[in-house]
């Protein structure tokens, strides 16, 4: 604890037990500062994009999917229609329904 070779920090008080306003920064520092803001936002922005780009990534990957069974829902719906009136039943409007629990 005692060793002289260790630098110890310095407290830059006044006679009146308060501290002193720091050193205003630099030019440079400010400038950095500026340019760390700034380039923070370019991240957040480019990561936002990607997420954007993923998410139609994966709808462009489901997209076939969906009209894959949608096409085969039409043609069971034609089919069952067809065989109806190959029957002799006029088929009526088809109905959805929906089941609550």
């Amino acid at each position: 604890m005692n060793d002289p070779m260790h630098p110890r920090p310095v407290l830059d008080m006044t006679p009146d037990g308060e501290f002193r306003e720091a050193p205003k920064p630099s030019g440079l520092n400010l400038l950095l500062a500026r340019m760390g803001g700034i380039a923070m936002l370019v991240a957040i922005a480019a990561g936002g994009l990607l997420l954007v780009a993923v998410a139609i990534f994966f709808i462009g990957l489901l997209l076939p999917v969906v009209i894959g069974a949608g096409a085969i829902a039409a043609v069971s719906l034609w089919w069952r229609r067809r065989r109806l009136r190959k029957m002799g039943i006029e088929p009526g409007p088809i109905r959805i329904i929906v089941r609550r629990q």
